[in-house]
């Protein structure tokens, strides 16, 4: 559908793009992946036709159409939010006068046999046609789908545009894209203004897609529910990978073990040539062979590894002061803005050790509560703070108390103590600050750079209560990787606002759901949290549709048995994905115990050096813990299946 023909980007003397070509086929759901400033980005403007590149060329079809959604756009607008969607209409509006216009002049003429009369009669049927297919006899509902899909409220389809946020007016421009219904969507980074619902929602949208989508994420759930194939850019070179991203990180390993041998197995070569060159340069008698060898030295083209810094940076908070045994107390606490009421009467408890997310859509209280604990906000009710706390918060705004005039190591070395001094390059290089970066001033660094800083800076500061709201936004992956870690080990308490749950998963033991004014407790992590709830729309739909039968009196044998085929094959489907996951999660545990099986045996053959039985002991306790939690999955696929089978029969 989309040729990428040897494209390349150069700034200066810096390659950032060489030669890459690449085919976007019809349907396909291609994630790239990429460190930071790799090129991703760079690559969605040049196949969008907003950047031109140094050499190459795009070979796109006339009749293909693109949606590019880049990750900040200034936008302005004085109409609402519902108004400023249906701009994304104007093809069907324009069909539409086409289509009266064809139908006019059709009723007009007499000629019914002349190619002129066929000619208008096949383009008014072509023209009906992209109409049909664009949801001309339906694109209200499809716009008001879309909209309350991406979080928004029917109140506020009425709200001035001026009125919203950055990342409100984001989604608007996310629902006019995905309602043109392109060929091909380039996303960057869709998911940093969406909260946990609409991620779903937008996942389910992609996954039943009939066009084809690029995107580049930081979220690798998202990745992994949306994308089958993986483009990796490398040193301005791609890797296509015809997988998802968590079967892509398998393969990419696979394919640096062996750049990494072939890299060093060159770089004997060379350094063993090198040195015959400078032992025998100067004697006559083997003037040809070190002529040889240099001409053999010129002409090998040097590898090349990306080097992964994969030295373990284990962060770990300083240890939290010991606290009272209650943390936080709320009871029936309420705060309104204005004559907008956020939370009502809310009733909250969280222990010492206890860590836990809020969840929910963008305004339903999550960051006015983790501010109303940590003091900034005035509430009604009241809230009682335990024995001994003391709060770290990380906000969206914690970037203003960073001091402009220092640089970023300067303000990462005012805090560091004891040992974590000698660390603090690489902390700093581990939050994207490498090099240079670190002696530049606080007053030049951008919005994202400040809060990553931010985030770096209460790393080293010993509190017992963390409160951190949505720390992910500007992370890359490893980046993510390493904080996870670090609150996994941190023993104080933790209070944390997210959407990624990727990142949630393993962190947290119970999930606070913000909703209509209220908090609601769940036990468990995020995933437990995600199944429950899915069983529990799935249920209130089914309610709905009872109630709405119900009261439409349309109790006819035929909407009756219309309605038992909708629900037997909803129920059909849903039953397949349930078994088909579980019938994956056992052949994943066939393979795991095979292979066990295969080590086990390795350790009786006779001959083997106790190199190779330290490298089989370390593949097994590898294995070991993957069965391990393979083993988790399947007990917990196995009880949703049962649960569900189970609420059939009630």
């Amino acid at each position: 559908m989309v040729s990428v023909q040897d494209i390349s980007v150069s700034f200066g003397s810096f390659d950032l793009l060489t030669n890459i070509s690449f085919l976007i086929n019809e349907q396909d759901r291609i994630g790239l992946a990429g460190k930071n400033g790799a090129g991703k980005s760079t690559l969605l403007k040049i196949i969008a036709g907003l950047q031109s590149p140094g050499s190459g060329q795009m070979d796109i079809p006339r009749d293909v159409t693109i949606g590019y959604l880049p990750q900040q756009m200034k936008v302005s607008d004085t109409t609402t939010v519902l108004n400023e969607t249906l701009t994304a209409f104007a093809e069907i509006n324009s069909l539409s006068d086409e289509i009266e216009s064809c139908s006019a002049e059709i009723a007009r003429r007499e000629d019914y046999d002349s190619p002129e009369y066929l000619k208008l009669c096949d383009h008014l049927t072509h023209v009906e046609e992209r109409y049909r297919m664009l949801g001309g006899n339906n694109f209200m509902a499809e716009a008001e789908q879309t909209l309350t899909g991406l979080g928004f409220e029917r109140r506020d389809f009425d709200r001035a545009t001026k009125e919203l946020s950055g990342g409100w007016r984001m989604r608007i421009e996310l629902a006019k894209i995905l309602l043109k219904k392109p060929s091909l969507f380039l996303l960057d980074e869709p998911t940093n203004h969406l909260d946990i619902e609409s991620i779903q929602w937008l996942e389910s949208f992609l996954a039943s897609y009939p066009g084809a989508v690029v995107l580049v994420s930081h979220d690798k759930a998202f990745l992994d529910n949306v994308t089958n194939r993986t483009i990796e850019i490398s040193l301005g070179r791609i890797y296509d990978y015809k997988a998802s991203w968590s079967k892509y990180l398998v393969l990419r390993e696979e394919r640096r073990e062996q750049q990494t041998a072939a890299f060093r197995n060159q770089q004997k070569m060379i350094e063993d040539t090198e040195k015959f060159i400078e032992r025998f340069r100067y004697k006559a008698t083997k003037a040809v062979q070190v002529q040889s060898k240099i001409k053999q030295l010129d002409k090998v083209e040097r590898l090349e590894v990306d080097e992964e810094d994969a030295s373990a940076i284990n962060l770990r908070f300083p240890p939290a002061p010991r606290s009272g045994t209650v943390v936080v107390e709320a009871n029936e606490l309420s705060r309104s803005f204005g004559i907008i009421n956020v939370l009502n009467k809310i009733d909250f408890k969280i222990s010492r050790g206890e860590k836990v997310a809020f969840v929910g859509r963008n305004g339903e209280g999550k960051t006015t509560f983790s501010r109303i604990i940590t003091g900034e906000l005035d509430y009604i009710g009241e809230l009682k703070l335990g024995h001994n706390i003391k709060i770290g918060y990380f906000a969206q705004n914690q970037d203003v108390l960073l001091d402009e005039n220092k640089t970023v190591l300067q303000t990462i070395d005012d805090v560091a103590k004891g040992d974590i001094r000698t660390k603090i390059r690489d902390m700093l290089g581990a939050f994207l600050f490498r090099g240079d970066d670190v002696d530049k001033k606080v007053r030049v660094l951008s919005g994202g750079e400040r809060s990553r800083l931010a985030l770096v800076k209460l790393l080293l500061e010993p509190t017992n209560l963390l409160v951190l709201d949505e720390p992910t936004n500007h992370l890359d992956m490893r980046s993510k990787d390493i904080l996870k870690k670090a609150l996994i080990r941190f023993d104080g308490t933790l209070i944390v606002v997210s959407h990624d749950r990727d990142f949630l998963d393993g962190i947290v033991g119970k999930v606070y759901e913000f909703r209509n004014n209220r908090i609601r407790e769940n036990i468990g992590g995020i995933y437990d949290f995600l199944r429950k709830k899915k069983l529990q729309n799935l249920k209130d739909i089914e309610k709905k549709e009872k109630e709405k039968v119900q009261r439409e009196n349309t109790n006819t044998e035929i909407s009756t048995n219309k309605q038992r085929y909708i629900e037997k094959k909803e129920y059909e489907r849903n039953l397949r994905k349930l078994k088909k996951r579980l019938e994956e999660s056992e052949s994943v545990i066939e393979k795991i115990e095979a292979e066990i099986n295969a080590v086990d045996k390795s350790f009786m053959e006779p001959g083997n050096t106790s190199e190779a039985h330290e490298i089989d002991y370390e593949k097994y306790r590898e294995l070991k813990e993957q069965l391990n939690e393979e083993m988790n999955k399947w007990a917990h696929y196995s009880e949703e299946l049962e649960d569900y089978l189970k609420d059939k029969s009630l």
